[in-house]
C-alpha cells in the first residue's frame, strides 16, 4: 500500500486548538464586553488612578537619550550587556554579593524567559529532578517547567482560613522533600495570594534548604512593589548570604513598567568565582540554542536609567508612587467594602503585598460578578488590586457585597 500523499501534505490540519490562557483569555472576553462600567481585575499589569498602564517619565527620558546616541543595531552579547547584568545583580543581591564574583547574570526576555532558561539549565545540568511550586502559584509556572521536561510537585503555602502563609505546613513539607530537588519561592508580593514570608521565616526556609540540600529558584518579579527595593530583596539576600547555590529570575516589567519590552534576567549564585564562570558558560550555551541573543532596547532603557544618578532618583520616586498607589488602594478597598455593608472581614487585603490578593470569593460569586456586573476576576478569586480606581471603587464594592 502507498501512503496517502494528501495526508502528509496537510499533516497540520489535524492539530487541535489549544485552550485559551486562563488569565489572558479573560482579557479577550473583557474587551468584547460592551458594558460601559465593566471592570477588569484579572490581568497582572499596574494601572494608575485613570486605569492606564503608564510609561514612566524616567523611561521616556532614557528612550530619547538612546535614540540620540544609538550607533548600531548589531547583536547583543549572548548573555546581554555587561553593564545591564551588573545593575541587575546589585539591585537583587546588594553591592557586596554582586561584586563577590559569585553571581552569574544573563539578560533574558522577561521573567518568563528567565524561568524557562532556568528550567533548561536544571534539566540539562542537574538532571531530572522535581520542581516544587507553592500552592497556589502563578498559573504559568507549571507549564514552563513541564515544557523543560521537569516534573512538578506542590508544597502548602496559602491558608485560606487565616488569609496568610501556612508556614508550618510549608516548612514540614520542605523538610521531607527529596535531596537535590528544586524549590520555587516568590521573592516578594506572592502571586496570586499577596501573602509574603516574614524575615524570620526566610531564615527558617534557608536553614531547611541547607539541611536538605535543596536548590532554591526565586521568582522575583515585583521588587519595589511590596515595601521598597531593599526590603523586598531581603528574602533573596537571606538565601544568598546563607551560602546556598540559588537561581533568581528577575523582571523589570512591573517596577519599570516595561511589560512589552520583555526585560528580565536570570542570576545564579554559586560558592566561588570559578564555579560561577562555569555556570555562565552553560547558561550562554542554553541561550544560544533558544533565542541566541537578548533584545537590546528594554535593557538599554534600564541601563541608561541606572547609569545616571538623576534618572535613578526619578525612577525610585516613580516606583515609590506606584507602590503607594497599590497600598492606598488596598486601604480604600477594605474601607469601601466595610462601609458598603460587607458581612465579612476583608482587613487581610490591607496586610498583603503587591498587586495581587485572593479576595475570598468563590467560583460561583466570581461568575455572578462577571455575568451581572461585567467585573472580571480570575476563577480562583484572585484580584489585581491595581485595577481598582477611584472611578470604579464604589461600583465594585456594591457588586461584591451583592454576591456575598
Amino acid at each position: 500500500m502507498h501512503a496517502d500523499p494528501t495526508k502528509a501534505l496537510h499533516a497540520l490540519s489535524d492539530i487541535t486548538a489549544a485552550p485559551a490562557d486562563p488569565i489572558l483569555g479573560l482579557t479577550d472576553a473583557f474587551k468584547a464586553d460592551t458594558r460601559p462600567d465593566k471592570v477588569n481585575l484579572s490581568v497582572g499589569v499596574f494601572q494608575d488612578e485613570t486605569g492606564k498602564s503608564p510609561v514612566l517619565d524616567c523611561v521616556k527620558r532614557a528612550e530619547r537619550r538612546l535614540l540620540e546616541l544609538e550607533s548600531t543595531k548589531s547583536y547583543m552579547p549572548i548573555s546581554g550587556d555587561p553593564a545591564y547584568c551588573r545593575h541587575v545583580a546589585r539591585l537583587v543581591f546588594g553591592e557586596a554579593t554582586a561584586e563577590s564574583g559569585r553571581v552569574a547574570t544573563i539578560h533574558a526576555p522577561g521573567g518568563t524567559g528567565a524561568l524557562r532558561v532556568a528550567g533548561d539549565f536544571i534539566r540539562q545540568l542537574l538532571g531530572p529532578r522535581r520542581v516544587w511550586l507553592s500552592d497556589p502559584t502563578w498559573p504559568n509556572h507549571p507549564g514552563i517547567f513541564r515544557a523543560a521536561h521537569l516534573e512538578t510537585e506542590v508544597y502548602p503555602y496559602f491558608d485560606p482560613a487565616a488569609n496568610g502563609v501556612a508556614f508550618d505546613a510549608m516548612l514540614e513539607t520542605l523538610a521531607h522533600a527529596p535531596e537535590g530537588d528544586v524549590i520555587v519561592l516568590h521573592g516578594c508580593c506572592h502571586n496570586p495570594s499577596g501573602a509574603d514570608l516574614k524575615a524570620e521565616q526566610w531564615n527558617a526556609v534557608a536553614d531547611t534548604l541547607r539541611a536538605r540540600s535543596l536548590v532554591p529558584l526565586v521568582d522575583f518579579a515585583y521588587q519595589g512593589f511590596g515595601d521598597d527595593l531593599e526590603t523586598d530583596a531581603a528574602g533573596v539576600r537571606t538565601l544568598a548570604e546563607a551560602g546556598l547555590d540559588i537561581l533568581v529570575s528577575s523582571s523589570f516589567s512591573k517596577n519599570f513598567g516595561l511589560y512589552r519590552e520583555r526585560v528580565g534576567a536570570l542570576s545564579v549564585v554559586t560558592e566561588s568565582p570559578d564555579a560561577t564562570a562555569r555556570v555562565l558558560s552553560q547558561l550562554k550555551a542554553i541561550v544560544r540554542t533558544n533565542y541566541s541573543n537578548p533584545p537590546a532596547h528594554g535593557g538599554g532603557i534600564v541601563t541608561t536609567i541606572l547609569d545616571d544618578p538623576e534618572l535613578t532618583a526619578l525612577w525610585k520616586m516613580e516606583l515609590s508612587a506606584m507602590q503607594s498607589r497599590i497600598a492606598g488602594t488596598r486601604k480604600a478597598f477594605v474601607e469601601g467594602l466595610k462601609n458598603t455593608g460587607a458581612n465579612r472581614d476583608f482587613s487581610f487585603l490591607e496586610r498583603q503585598k503587591g498587586m495581587f490578593s485572593f479576595s475570598g470569593l468563590d467560583r460561583k460569586q466570581v461568575d455572578r460578578l462577571r455575568a451581572d456586573y461585567g467585573i472580571y476576576i480570575v476563577g480562583s478569586g484572585r484580584i489585581n488590586v491595581a485595577g481598582i480606581t477611584p472611578a470604579n471603587l464604589e461600583f465594585l464594592c456594591k457588586a461584591i457585597v451583592s454576591v456575598l
